[in-house]
């Protein structure tokens, strides 16, 4: 019985949990706008020192950079991981928008459910479904996957990572704050399962 593997996954279902329940009224919370309000009014400066961890967030970048520190570890276990987390990474963002889909008029993109949100970079969308975010789903899995195979002097990087995707996510405006935690939810539970299946 793997216990850090099934903790993984008993935080992340938490997580999700608590942040499906946030999302469910038929409007954004005002402490969710003001939570966004504070990120996404953060200094103009920020936004390249977050849009550069961000990218790890894209499907391939994320996917290359996790599969090149798992050939860095020399463990092809972890590189099949990396690769399941990316392909769990689509499915779940799927299922969950899916179950979520009478709630996602309410869950928009912040440029249309947050008045006066700041949108910052040519690739934020305005509109559309936000929840969960992808991003933050892609890089907690990959994180969870290759961060147990880190030295542990290097472990606190994977963390540090991981928090600076969610609050780039809502700092450029392509994500309210439940979104990213929905992402991160659902990150541990696929990097928390796949770490199970591979003990």
């Amino acid at each position: 019985m793997d216990l850090p593997a099934l903790g993984l996954m008993a935080v992340g279902v938490m997580i999700l949990a608590g942040s499906v329940a946030g999302a469910l009224p038929p409007r954004i919370h005002p402490r969710e706008q003001g939570v966004f309000r504070a990120i996404n009014g953060l200094p103009t400066w920020l936004y390249w020192p977050l849009w550069v961890p961000m990218q790890l967030g894209n499907l391939a970048v994320g996917t290359l950079v996790g599969l090149v520190v798992a050939w860095q570890l020399g463990d092809w276990w972890t590189s099949a991981a990396v690769i399941a987390a990316s392909v769990l990474k689509l499915l779940s963002e799927r299922v969950i928008r899916s179950r979520m889909s009478e709630h996602l008029a309410i869950r928009q993109r912040p440029g249309t459910s947050q008045p006066g949100a700041t949108l910052r970079g040519s690739d934020v969308p305005a509109s559309g479904p936000s929840f969960p975010s992808g991003h933050v789903i892609l890089v907690a899995a990959i994180s969870s996957v290759v961060g147990p195979d880190l030295a542990l002097g290097w472990t606190w990087v994977p963390v540090t990572l991981v928090f600076l995707v969610m609050i780039g996510r809502v700092y450029v405006g392509a994500h309210n704050p439940l979104d990213v935690t929905a992402g991160l939810g659902t990150g541990l539970i696929v990097g928390g399962l796949l770490e199970l299946i591979g003990a």
